[in-house]
């Protein structure tokens, strides 16, 4: 079955980075989109990057230009480079894929942004 599995997350203070990993299985990783998403609490989950079969990318105004979505479809893993992280920026993030007709999600990793 698919199986997306996080990790990364962790404690960053304002201006820091963190890279965030997915490691993908039970489907031909390279032939899907994948995205990150995140939630904070008390708050919708949220798109914040996306990247095609053909590595084409997107991302929302608010994380343009500091987060980079990348993927490695040798080793079956998608990457999240964050920099110059906000506190805004805390959250679970989680890995998406939409195999099967219908969204996988991992079990999510937290981020903290705090000084």
């Amino acid at each position: 079955q698919v199986q997306l599995v996080e990790s990364g997350g962790g404690l960053v203070p304002p201006g820091g980075s963190l890279r965030l990993s997915c490691a993908a299985s039970g489907f031909t990783f390279s032939n899907y989109s994948t995205s990150w998403y995140r939630q904070a609490p008390g708050k919708e989950r949220e798109l914040v990057a996306f990247i095609n079969s053909a590595a084409s990318t997107y991302y929302p105004d608010s994380v343009k230009g500091r987060f980079t979505i990348s993927r490695d479809n040798v080793k079956n893993m998608v990457y999240l480079q964050m920099n110059s992280l906000k506190p805004e920026d805390t959250a679970v993030y989680y890995c998406n894929a939409f195999v099967n007709s219908r969204p996988n999600w991992g079990q999510g990793t937290q981020v903290t942004v705090s000084s």
